[in-house]
């Protein structure tokens, strides 16, 4: 396999010696230069072409963030962002996702050998997923969202009626921006929304905040033990728990689950499928969206053997197509859509629901 070339692009020298061992102990991944600030790295892109670019927000002459807007419009290329686990840090990073960024990892706090060698498989990880991202998809997802942004487009519309009694969204990397354009898309009044993106505890606030000034739902991460799933309304699982859905009667609720990781993930979006598979079981919608490994596809497919409405997108529109491509590996995709079509299929088949 040829090996990935990587530009280190950090402030820090002590960071970037450590960054460089890590990345260069993997047989697959070569660090091809190491830029102190953006400049330097603007003459390094030209000279190596590097096929992934690690980028440090926080940086003199010129931050991160506005270096990765300058990439995306001048020479898209897989961007992942060291972030800082701070909550200026989370807003930060956040915009850089809205900007094209692919992923991020944080600067480690590494106190012991075993948290080290956690943090250099991460790393790594991430680095090869990013040299495989369909990067050309973001473009898609900008213009997607300028046109959603316009107000004189007619919007969606949904049945005063409907047996859907619950709609769920899973999503991991790439699906920071997905899960956003979805939510601007969709009309005020929906059927109840929960949603499960892997992202960190530090960063799903912010990133609730985001969907709630980007769409008409009111969006809130779930931070109580237990609540009520209302509609008009959503809710998103913190970056530190599950979130699984409950009935009591007529009435669901969103709970937070405390158990280990699954599939490497809490939250994941297979334990919130599986417990919609259980409770909700064809009265429900779910949808799964890019991200890398697998997680979501086993509980997808048993929301769909309930005879639930089940979506996953399309490898053209997807940053990731791992999630998605195993979940319609498994024969859990009723509908395979791209990003830009999923919020109206959720929608026509809300309508569906109310003929029938």
């Amino acid at each position: 396999m040829r090996t990935i070339k990587v530009l280190i692009v950090d402030d820090s020298p002590v960071f970037r010696a450590l960054l460089t061992e890590i990345i260069s102990s993997d047989p697959l991944l070569e660090v091809v230069g190491q830029a102190e600030d953006p400049y330097a790295a603007r003459e390094m892109i030209k000279r190596y072409n590097p096929d992934v670019l690690t980028l440090d927000i926080e940086m003199p002459k010129m931050n991160g963030v506005q270096f990765l807007k300058n990439i995306m419009r001048l020479r898209p290329m897989p961007v992942i962002m060291i972030s800082t686990l701070t909550q200026h840090g989370a807003g930060a990073t956040l915009a850089a996702l809205e900007y094209g960024a692919v992923d991020y990892f944080p600067k480690p706090k590494v106190e012991n050998a075993a948290e080290m060698i956690d943090y250099r498989s991460l790393v790594n990880e991430k680095i090869k997923m990013a040299a495989e991202a369909n990067v050309g998809s973001f473009t898609q997802l900008s213009a997607a969202q300028s046109v959603a942004n316009d107000d004189n487009l007619p919007s969606l519309t949904i049945p005063k009626r409907s047996h859907i009694e619950l709609i769920a969204i899973g999503a991991s990397t790439g699906g920071t921006e997905a899960v956003k354009q979805v939510l601007a898309a969709l009309p005020a009044g929906m059927p109840p929304i929960v949603i499960t993106q892997h992202i960190s505890a530090l960063f799903s606030p912010s990133f609730a905040k985001r969907l709630n000034d980007t769409s008409r739902i009111n969006v809130q991460q779930l931070d109580a033990n237990r609540a009520p799933l209302i509609q008009g309304g959503a809710y998103l699982a913190p970056g530190d728990k599950h979130l699984v859905v409950s009935r009591r009667g007529p009435h669901l609720y969103a709970q937070l689950d405390d158990r280990p990781a699954v599939n490497r993930h809490k939250p994941s979006v297979d334990v919130m499928f599986d417990s919609i598979a259980e409770t909700v079981g064809s009265k429900s919608i779910g949808v799964i969206l890019t991200g890398m490994g697998q997680d979501g596809a086993q509980g997808l497919l048993k929301m769909k053997q309930q005879s639930a409405v089940t979506i996953a997108q399309d490898e053209k529109s997807s940053i990731v197509w791992g999630m998605p491509r195993v979940a319609i590996d498994v024969g859990a995709a009723k509908y395979i859509a791209s990003l830009n079509d999923v919020a109206a299929l959720i929608c026509k088949n809300l309508s569906k629901s109310a003929d029938q």
